[in-house]
């Protein structure tokens, strides 16, 4: 789902690298009172879990593909400015180091996946979780998949429109909405099935983790 360099108008990704700069500074000054010494090793076992896990990927036709994400979990988990963070470090090892998505695009890839991914599962996640807490941790990993891959979806989808040349070819990403929405999104709708219950298991796993240490602490 990461976009590569060369497939999206500069139109768009020089004003995402001036969102993404600012997205950053919001988080980077509550980061620190956010991070304790239970939250630090927590959140940076998760962080690895997805940089390793997002190699082991699934090709689709059409040149494509789908992995993990951990952008549901990482959220009910750490909260979204810990997790945008934890994403966005793990997109730029990703793209500097194994060459999964452009440079010059990052920041759109960032933004699109990270960025909407943590929004949609932070409302999902709290709008839901007094009704049903399993519900709410499944629809916030599975929502904070298909939303960003129909974000990525309408990026390139739109390039035709958005760069093209004097005869009407396009001068990057050369298929349409016709052919990127379903290429994208019915895929990861599928793999949101996944994202939601590893949000699910890596919640009860983490919770589980908490209790046994706060009754370790009491005991000793």
């Amino acid at each position: 789902m990461h976009i590569p360099d060369g497939f999206i108008t500069p139109k768009v990704y020089l004003p995402a690298w001036g969102i993404a700069v600012l997205a950053w500074w919001i988080c980077l000054r509550r980061t620190g009172s956010l991070l304790d010494p239970l939250v630090i090793p927590r959140l940076a076992v998760t962080t690895s879990a997805a940089f390793v896990l997002s190699l082991v990927t699934i090709p689709l036709p059409g040149g494509s593909s789908v992995h993990l994400t951990f952008v549901g979990l990482l959220t009910v988990l750490f909260g979204w400015r810990l997790a945008f963070m934890a994403l966005s470090l793990v997109f730029v090892l990703q793209a500097f180091l194994l060459g999964d998505g452009g440079i010059t695009t990052l920041p759109v890839n960032i933004l699109a996946i990270a960025g909407s991914g943590v929004i949609v599962a932070t409302l999902v996640f709290h709008l839901l979780r007094r009704l049903h807490l399993n519900l709410a941790l499944f629809l916030a990993g599975w929502t904070a998949v298909v939303i960003p891959s129909f974000l990525i979806a309408l990026i390139l989808g739109l390039q035709p429109t958005l760069a093209h040349d004097a005869s009407g070819t396009p001068l990057f990403f050369p298929f349409g909405l016709r052919v990127t929405l379903p290429a994208l999104i019915l895929p990861h709708m599928i793999l949101g099935i996944g994202e939601g219950m590893l949000a699910v298991m890596g919640w009860r796993f983490f919770q589980a983790g908490s209790r046994r240490s706060i009754k370790g602490a009491i005991d000793a």
